[in-house]
């Protein structure tokens, strides 16, 4: 995995803990990232290294994320089985689906499967289960919704 490849995966990393941190506490955006900036992207927490990460890239996904929430919320819903809701996602679950629906509808520059692939491999360090491939399939139908093409 070459550098940049690197740093762009650190920051959807992170940038699904910020949606996450924001979903919980309501942290205003700016301050968010800031913290981000400051206290995470590439510190060492509790004998955890967090990777160095693309701060523009990272800080374009939380930013556009919450800006277009209701755009992304509704390509999300719109792919959620019968009687689903997004209350009804595990936060977590929720962070990591908005990340990869935004990066889907506003970065045209980066390849459909490579969007799906690292959002899988996000959810696989938060969960154990089914939980990649329900992030696999959802977001593999946002990037046909959207893109008209798929993974």
């Amino acid at each position: 995995m070459n550098k940049r490849t690197q740093s762009r995966s650190a920051a959807r990393l992170a940038a699904v803990q910020a949606l996450y941190q924001h979903e919980m506490e309501g942290t205003a955006v700016a301050q968010l990232v800031h913290e981000f900036h400051q206290h995470r992207i590439g510190k060492i927490i509790e004998d955890a290294e967090y990777a160095d990460a693309d701060i523009p890239f990272f800080d374009d996904i939380v930013k556009g994320a919450l800006a277009r929430a209701d755009e992304v919320d509704a390509a999300i819903t719109a792919r959620l089985a019968s009687g689903w809701t997004m209350d009804r996602l595990d936060r977590t679950m929720k962070a990591i689906l908005r990340a990869g629906a935004y990066e889907l509808i506003a970065r045209g520059d980066v390849p459909v499967g490579a969007v799906v692939s690292e959002y899988v491999d996000v959810a696989k360090a938060f969960f154990d289960g089914r939980e990649a491939g329900f992030a696999n399939g959802l977001l593999d139908a946002i990037g046909k919704d959207v893109r008209g093409t798929s993974a």
